[in-house]
């Protein structure tokens, strides 16, 4: 699949000129592209995108610090992290149509189904200082007017909800979800059967080295990450559930 030229007065425009990056999501995309090709669209079933987002939820949480395993994710015994993880990922097909129209509010109710009976009432949500509203209201104004490859918004988003932390608890997990609700909103994996944080832990040096990149700004960490991310989620695609 060949990445598309973005609109004119795109803000995100320039990325696609980086090198490297159109080819890297190239690559991505066509792996994913093959898995829903080779199983079929219409045969992907419900019981498979609940056993992608549990796997994602898992993956999310070890990133997080969590150290339970995937079977008590599944049976339902595992630590206060995990369950913040997998109370996102239950809910966060329902953010589905909300990102389009609301990207604050998507990126909020992320952190309430995280955070709820962690974190006061009152900071669920809620950005943690006047300056982390501004970055959120930045990146909502980009997500709705950029028509650059949706696995470059994702890792955009990503990247800036984990390296800005604007909310009071858990931004890996929401950043973490926020990159698969882009992924699967706007086409790329519409039935939600990649795991890219299994991906991101697969690669968890990278990763976190990228991240750290990332978060000191400038043109060289963004481009590293960009590399990057296409790489994690070459690694979900092998970490779906569709895969065996």
């Amino acid at each position: 699949m060949r990445v598309p030229a973005p609109a004119a007065g795109d803000p995100l425009a320039w990325l696609i000129g980086l090198e490297g990056v159109p080819s890297g999501l190239t690559a991505a995309r066509d792996g994913i592209d093959a898995l829903l090709r080779d199983r079929g669209r219409k045969q992907t079933t419900p019981d498979q995108t609940a056993e992608s987002l549990l796997r994602g939820a898992h993956a999310s949480a070890v990133l997080e610090g969590s150290a339970s395993t995937i079977d008590q994710v599944r049976g339902g015994e595992a630590d206060e992290v995990a369950q913040a993880a997998l109370r996102v990922s239950t809910g966060m097909l329902a953010l589905v149509p909300v990102l389009g129209t609301s990207p604050l509010q998507a990126f909020a109710r992320l952190h309430a189904l995280a955070g709820k009976g962690v974190v006061a009432e009152d900071e669920l949500g809620r950005p943690v200082s006047a300056e982390a509203a501004a970055r959120l209201n930045g990146l909502a104004e980009t997500l709705l007017s950029t028509t650059v490859p949706a696995m470059l918004v994702a890792a955009l988003v990503h990247a800036d909800l984990a390296t800005v932390a604007p909310f009071a608890s858990h931004n890996g997990i929401v950043a973490r979800a926020a990159e698969r609700l882009v992924l699967v909103a706007r086409g790329v994996d519409p039935a939600s059967v990649v795991v890219p944080e299994a991906g991101h832990l697969a690669l968890r040096s990278a990763y976190e080295s990228n991240l750290r990149g990332y978060a000191v700004g400038g043109q060289n960490g963004m481009h590293s990450w960009l590399l990057y991310a296409p790489q994690a989620y070459s690694a979900g695609t092998e970490a779906s559930p569709l895969k065996g």
